[in-house]
């Protein structure tokens, strides 16, 4: 009998821990999830004007990436996703980048420094900051990057994929396994998507 009592406290201690994170930790509750509707959102872009979602609805889609400057992931990144844009943009899925970082506990992702990487890189993109981090916690991103494929559906933005860009953060030229654009090409297509979510690797956010 006492080893069961033990036994069970040892398993209440160990799901403390868990059920804490998952209270506090906002993209654990009440996220997208595949097939949602994705509301309508507004940001703030590098050029000082606003973004949102809704000036989209002429697009087939829309590819939301959350990415920042600071990450070596999404650094490593960023070539990638210019041309993402340069590809997908002119067949109806733009990029639409996001900064989720607040940029008092990571300085390098203030707005001005959004403003010099975007220009250093020649972004073609919008690149918005999520500047009381309200949307990032919707779509349920944890990472940067993180990728969020929308469809536009009858004038409404539904969510297609999560995940990863591709299998290979390191090295463009050994990737295997292009997940976003399979994704993409999916619903070109009218297609079922085979991987409609995929293990994002990055660095988490930085939230106070």
């Amino acid at each position: 009998m006492k080893n069961i009592f033990k036994s069970i406290r040892i398993l209440v201690l160990i799901s403390i821990p868990f059920v804490l994170f998952s209270f506090f930790n906002p993209t654990l509750k009440n996220a997208y999830a595949i097939g949602d509707q994705v509301e309508n959102f507004e940001l703030p872009n590098i050029d000082g004007k606003y973004v949102s979602l809704s000036d989209y609805t002429n697009q087939k889609g829309v590819i939301v990436i959350f990415t920042c400057n600071t990450c070596p992931y999404a650094v490593a990144y960023e070539d990638r996703i210019i041309a993402l844009h340069k590809k997908y943009a002119e067949k109806g899925y733009p990029v639409l980048a996001i900064n989720p970082n607040d940029p008092e506990v990571q300085p390098g992702d203030s707005f001005a420094e959004m403003k010099n990487r975007a220009k250093e890189k020649g972004f073609t993109f919008p690149y918005l900051l999520d500047e009381k981090q309200q949307v990032y916690p919707k779509f349920g991103a944890s990472r940067t990057p993180h990728v969020f494929l929308l469809h536009n559906e009858n004038s409404n933005f539904v969510l297609r994929y999560i995940g990863a860009i591709d299998d290979n953060y390191k090295n463009a030229a050994q990737v295997k396994i292009r997940f976003l654009e399979n994704a993409i090409q999916a619903l070109n297509e009218g297609k079922e998507i085979e991987l409609k979510e995929t293990k994002a690797i990055g660095c988490t956010i930085k939230t106070k």
